[in-house]
């Protein structure tokens, strides 16, 4: 199956998105790093939620078909999603969102509760208890960025999984083809610099640590994290403080599994998660 995707305007530029299926809406956001895209994430799980739902699959700005915006990368990304829901027609829909994406769907639930029915978490959302940021796979995704080569790609994607088999060199030359676009190299370095994951850190452990969680109680939408135990990009201990503050959530933990549960334990991830939005 190849991608297909379409566009609509936005601002100045453009919102690409990949649509397939009928019924209840389901957003599908991708997270970040280099060569990401939404059919990168999802185009293997896409035909599997659409036999039930009606699949929606944006590239978030600055990424893929998708024009960069100005602003807070995460903020500029919730409001983009507002936007394509209000030109498709979408009152309110459930959301799937990997790491980058999980924070854009936690965000969004919290400032649009009446516009989400459901939100599935993989890895990304919460806060670091016990391990110490950047963590290892942030860590090597910054050294890409500092030195785009494929040498520093395949460091950072070995971070990102469990068995590192599934890195095929078809795998890494897609990758890093979508990075070494202009307008990926930018995205990538405002959200992955060495200054942006310093300011990160300081503002983890300064005295308005708090506001940067602040927004968990606010998820009222049943939420299901899901997340790979063996995830060296945004550790398990993350999850623990959303599992106690948003008021209705669940966690599912994938043994064997790193960063991309919808991709390394594919058939657990799709069953387990389809189970709790038809619940």
């Amino acid at each position: 199956m190849t991608a297909t995707p379409k566009t609509l305007a936005y601002g100045e530029g453009q919102i690409s998105y990949h649509e397939m299926g009928e019924g209840e809406p389901l957003l599908m956001l991708h997270g970040s790093g280099p060569g990401v895209t939404a059919w990168m994430n999802f185009g293997g799980n896409l035909p599997v939620f659409a036999e039930h739902y009606r699949c929606i699959a944006p590239d978030l700005p600055g990424y893929g078909g998708s024009s960069p915006i100005a602003g807070e990368p995460v903020g500029a990304a919730v409001e983009a999603v507002l936007h394509l829901m209000d030109q498709l027609g979408i009152e309110s829909a459930s959301i799937i969102g990997n790491s980058y994406g999980a924070m854009v769907g936690g965000r969004f639930a919290a400032a649009y509760p009446d516009r989400i029915r459901k939100l599935v978490t993989i890895g990304g959302i919460g806060v670091p208890l016990f391990t110490g940021f950047p963590y290892e796979g942030i860590a090597r995704l910054s050294e890409f960025v500092e030195n785009p080569t494929r040498e520093m790609i395949v460091h950072w994607l070995r971070s990102m999984v469990y068995n590192p088999e599934m890195l095929t060199e078809e795998l890494i030359e897609a990758r890093l083809s979508v990075a070494l676009e202009p307008g990926a190299k930018e995205t990538n370095a405002k959200m992955y610099s060495r200054q942006m994951l310093d300011m990160i850190a300081a503002g983890m452990s300064g005295p308005d640590a708090v506001q940067g969680f602040a927004y968990l109680p606010k998820i009222q939408a049943p939420t299901l994290m899901t997340w790979g135990r063996d995830d060296r990009v945004n550790p398990l201990d993350i999850a623990m403080l959303p599992l106690r503050l948003i008021p209705n959530v669940e966690l599912h933990v994938f043994s064997k599994c790193g960063h991309w549960a919808m991709i390394e334990q594919k058939a657990a991830f799709e069953q387990v998660v389809l189970g709790f939005l038809k619940r």
